[in-house]
């Protein structure tokens, strides 16, 4: 975590979970738990259906609210998708972009999250762009050399000026929802990687102002010792994000480590 040179960022990935009402009631529920201090952004990016309402009930609040996703294209005959336009007309500011389950579920690809990316940027949307190897790519040691192919895709055609605009969040496949998680050192391994990567493709000035967050099942247990490594901007929390106590005490995180 380095605030000198970029963003602080713990952003809830809401996945399919929550009604209209659950939401409000989180919002209500987080509201007098969040920390006066600003050492992060808070994000939370919930279901297209609880948007407006996570809008309204967060209002004032220091929580952005975020899409889980969007479409590439800018309209069109797509039934039950979302444009990066529409999100951007509602006051959305982050999105969601590749996440494993939308890459095994609904066929994304490293090409189609290129496109995604394109879009968000010319909405004026931030991307929080998810990339991550399966345990079976681990074991076979090839998760280098496929997080390089992975980042250097999702970002082709981009300028420095866009790449700053990136969030990148890596997100080991085989600790998502399964309650594994990646030491604190394996995980700034592969986060000083893909700066590395951002580095030969661009600049050192470039790489240094991307946001890198952890996205394997961070929690209030571990969070400050993923925190506490160079490369890890942030987090980008799942199941621990659905609870306002623990969500809050996540966004205090990074001012405690701060502080020591």
């Amino acid at each position: 975590m380095n605030r000198k040179y970029r963003k602080t960022i713990i952003a809830g990935n809401w996945k399919m979970n929550k009604t209209a009402t659950e939401t409000a009631q989180f919002a209500e529920a987080i509201k007098p738990l969040l920390p006066k201090t600003r050492a992060c952004e808070a994000v939370i990016c919930v279901p297209a259906l609880n948007i407006a309402a996570a809008q309204k009930a967060l209002k004032g609040s220091r929580i952005q609210v975020g899409a889980e996703t969007l479409h590439e294209a800018a309209s069109g005959a797509f039934t039950g998708e979302m444009a990066a336009g529409m999100l951007a007309d509602i006051g959305v500011k982050y999105v969601i972009i590749g996440h494993s389950e939308r890459r095994q579920y609904y066929n994304e690809t490293d090409f189609t999250v290129n496109q995604k990316i394109r879009a968000a940027l010319d909405a004026h949307l931030t991307p929080i762009v998810c990339v991550g190897e399966s345990l079976q790519q681990r074991e076979l040691g090839v998760e280098q050399e496929l997080l390089a192919y992975q980042v250097m895709t999702a970002v082709s055609g981009l300028s420095a000026a866009e790449m700053k605009r990136v969030v990148i969040a890596y997100e080991p496949i085989w600790a998502i929802g399964t309650g594994k998680t990646a030491t604190a050192e394996q995980a700034q391994e592969i986060c000083a990687h893909i700066r590395a990567c951002i580095r030969k493709k661009y600049d050192a000035r470039t790489a240094r102002a991307v946001s890198i967050l952890y996205g394997g099942s961070m929690n209030t247990g571990n969070a400050a010792e993923l925190l506490g490594m160079p490369d890890i901007d942030g987090g980008l929390i799942g199941g621990a994000s659905l609870k306002p106590a623990d969500f809050a005490k996540l966004i205090e995180c990074p001012a405690q480590v701060e502080n020591g």
